[in-house]
């Protein structure tokens, strides 16, 4: 398994990109993850903080950017702002198919807890709850008789695997979802090609603004023009 990269560190935040396929926190698996990592990291590093706050996740499957605090108080303040939407979160994804310039996404999701999905259903289900998401797409390739799209998305909302959800119902799933792509059949052990690549905030002490970014370099990114 890839490590996880240190992509900005100071005295209050710590920021990594999580390899897709690992957990964000510890699970059932017992399989390595990136706040056990951290937590090593600080340990071998000696730093006088091994203070390790969780501010968002990605699921399993999906890499790319993660902001963790290194104390109390900021994990705090960092968690208010992520409920404020002052913490900027952006994904690439390729999904099957041709799409527009740009789109909104606006569906009701209710999850089941049994099954680990979520779904799309009408205003009026109870306990559904509001998604929306923007997209622009970067650019279509075509393979093998079949398009293929890069898009930049951003959540307004933040619901369980809304990304892939939202995606799917609209006709475009993203390549590589063993959960919600039924168009194709995927290979076992084939990564979903889902990123969290770009995080922007304001520093909680400093107001410093903070832009990072992290292209992922592996298949089926690598297939995009833009990345050459």
């Amino acid at each position: 398994m890839i490590s996880p990269i240190i992509l900005y560190e100071d005295n209050d935040l710590i920021c990594v990109v999580k390899p897709a396929g690992m957990p964000t926190q510890p699970d059932k698996t017992g399989d390595i993850d990136v706040m056990t990592f951290l937590n090593a990291y600080l340990e071998k590093e000696k730093k006088e903080n091994l203070y390790i706050g969780l501010i968002h996740r990605l699921d399993r499957p999906v890499g790319g950017i993660l902001l963790f605090s290194k104390n109390k108080y900021i994990n705090s303040k960092l968690s208010q702002m992520m409920q404020q939407n002052k913490i900027k979160k952006e994904y690439l994804a390729v999904v099957c198919g041709k799409t527009k310039q740009k789109g909104i996404l606006e569906n009701y999701l209710i999850k089941n807890g049994k099954t680990n999905l979520s779904f799309v259903v009408d205003k009026q289900t109870m306990n559904s709850k509001k998604a929306i998401l923007s997209y622009n797409r970067i650019q279509t390739i075509k393979e093998n008789q079949e398009y293929y799209s890069l898009l930049n998305i951003k959540l307004k909302t933040g619901r369980h695997h809304q990304i892939r959800v939202q995606l799917s119902y609209a006709g475009i799933p993203i390549w590589g979802d063993q959960k919600y792509n039924t168009l194709q059949q995927w290979k076992k052990g084939t990564t979903i090609a889902l990123w969290s690549y770009k995080l922007t905030l304001n520093h909680p002490i400093t107001n410093q603004n903070i832009v990072l970014q992290y292209i992922p370099k592996q298949e089926p990114y690598s297939k995009f023009a833009i990345f050459e």
